[in-house]
């Protein structure tokens, strides 16, 4: 997804693929936190679960704008420019 503007999917079934396993092992990562919480787990076992999680989410929001990035720039269809400037404001909200 670029941008409402824009709507671009994600063309590119293995890379889509590959988020959408990342994101489910996250998914999963963070069911594991909620039963350590629960369970009175130390907190630096916890946090570094919690960063094991941010970092699987940022690595497939990134691998999303990257992949978008390059199917909208290979298309000639597409306002280069528009994409890219959307995309970037993608990438920095991830920062």
């Amino acid at each position: 997804m670029v941008s409402k503007k824009s709507g671009h999917v994600l063309q590119d079934a293995h890379q889509s693929t590959v988020i959408t396993n990342r994101l489910k092992r996250a998914h999963g990562q963070l069911g594991a936190i909620v039963r350590m919480m629960e369970e009175g787990r130390d907190c630096e076992a916890i946090v570094t679960q919690m960063a094991a999680v941010s970092k699987a989410i940022n690595t497939a929001a990134f691998t999303l704008i990257s992949s978008s990035l390059k199917e909208c720039l290979t298309d000639p269809s597409v306002d280069a420019d528009d994409v890219s400037a959307s995309l970037q404001k993608l990438f920095l909200s991830l920062a």
